[in-house]
């Protein structure tokens, strides 16, 4: 168990190009072996090589548990397959008019926060999908729930901007203890610079000694 710092195509940001549960880490086509070789150690899991849509912006594009996959109405049929066939889940289309499923949705095992963006329909479906309950709200102001939260069965960090009640009402949906922290030397978005499981966290290379701790201790690892 652990957090390490790293970067990916030379950016701190490392949220937007990755995408992990607690048996693969989705990374981009055509990034460099050592890199993904280095993810896949520092996470514990397998790399599954994937696009969406043809980016390699997984981050905002994916949402996922150890149940399922939520994937951006962006991605192709044979994208969907190759991502089903690395994780060894059921990976589903959100019909929705929102393409950015990673930004508003922040799940685990225990349950999901959406955001108010999203339509009764696309709720519905990502519960089916996660195989979890929701509870749709936002974050300081902020809709973009999944770029406000990074969550694991083990523990889930919250942005330092959100206030005290909408971290336990999140504690309280997934089921895990809540910690405020940011990433890359004070922004305010966890989720933009940290990937994590229920053994391992990587974040960007700009996360500060205080940063790392608060992390480490959100995150439980």
């Amino acid at each position: 168990m652990g957090l390490h710092l790293v970067d990916l195509y030379r950016s701190p940001n490392i949220g937007i190009f990755l995408r992990a549960n607690d048996s693969a880490v989705l990374v981009p086509k055509g990034i460099a072996g050592s890199k993904s070789e280095r993810v896949s150690a520092d996470l514990g899991v397998p790399p599954c090589h994937a696009s969406v849509g043809g980016t390699r912006l997984l981050g905002p594009l994916v949402a996922m548990n150890n149940r399922g996959v939520l994937v951006s109405r962006m991605v192709e049929d044979y994208e969907l397959d190759e991502i089903a066939a690395g994780t060894g889940l059921k990976v589903s289309r959100l019909e929705s008019n929102f393409t950015a499923v990673g930004n508003l949705v922040a799940a685990n095992d225990n349950g999901a926060i959406v955001s108010p963006l999203l339509e009764r329909h696309a709720v519905e479906q990502i519960e089916t999908a996660l195989g979890t309950p929701s509870v749709t709200m936002d974050v300081a102001g902020y809709a973009q729930v999944g770029a406000m939260i990074v969550a694991t069965n083990r523990g889930a960090a919250v942005s330092p901007a959100a206030r005290e009640q909408e971290a336990q009402e999140i504690a309280k949906v997934l089921k895990v203890e809540v910690s405020a922290s940011s990433v890359n030397g004070g922004i305010p978005y966890p989720a933009s610079g940290v990937v994590a499981n229920s053994e391992n966290a990587i974040a960007g290379y700009l996360t500060t000694g205080p940063e790392l701790v608060f992390l480490t201790r959100a995150l439980n690892v």
